[in-house]
């Protein structure tokens, strides 16, 4: 799997979040919140949904399956002018990522992560970015289905040697 590396401007989202750790995951309960009340957000961009995930600078250094991160349900607007009641804005800044296209199931993610920061990463000529990490689900995106497809984003920057 190798990824195309892409700069983008800041992306304004509004959504929903938890936090949550590996070992006590609560994806479900926040994208079931999110979905049933997404069509109440206005200038919506496009029709991509966001899986966006922050991390704390020092998550990646040793592996804790019970070391918490926020997850966001979200998609990118054009103006925070109306945030819907109990739903908050995230600014992902822009920069630099590494964009992996995945076609599989949701539940082989661990092996995708695994490979992308075990494998591709440290061989890359990159460093990871203390940015926001997400997923886009498009329109090919089903969830647990083998025909899924959605796109990893990794933030990066070049190594200094």
């Amino acid at each position: 799997m190798i990824p195309t590396i892409k700069t983008i401007p800041e992306r304004i989202l509004i959504g929903k979040s938890l936090t949550m750790s590996l070992t006590a995951n609560r994806t479900g309960e926040l994208w079931r919140g999110f979905m049933a009340r997404r069509n109440e957000i206005k200038n919506i961009v496009g029709t991509d949904l966001y899986s966006l995930q922050l991390y704390s600078p020092h998550y990646f250094e040793a592996f804790e399956p019970g070391a918490t991160s926020v997850k966001w349900a979200a998609v990118e607007v054009s103006d925070i002018n109306e945030v819907p009641e109990n739903m908050e804005t995230i600014t992902v800044p822009g920069g630099t990522y590494a964009v992996f296209n995945y076609r599989g199931p949701a539940s082989a993610g661990a092996q995708v992560f695994q490979y992308i920061f075990g494998t591709w990463l440290p061989a890359s000529g990159y460093t990871l970015d203390n940015r926001p990490h997400f997923e886009i689900l498009g329109e090919k995106y089903e969830n647990d289905s083998p025909e899924s497809e959605e796109e990893i984003w990794i933030p990066i920057v070049q190594k200094i040697e």
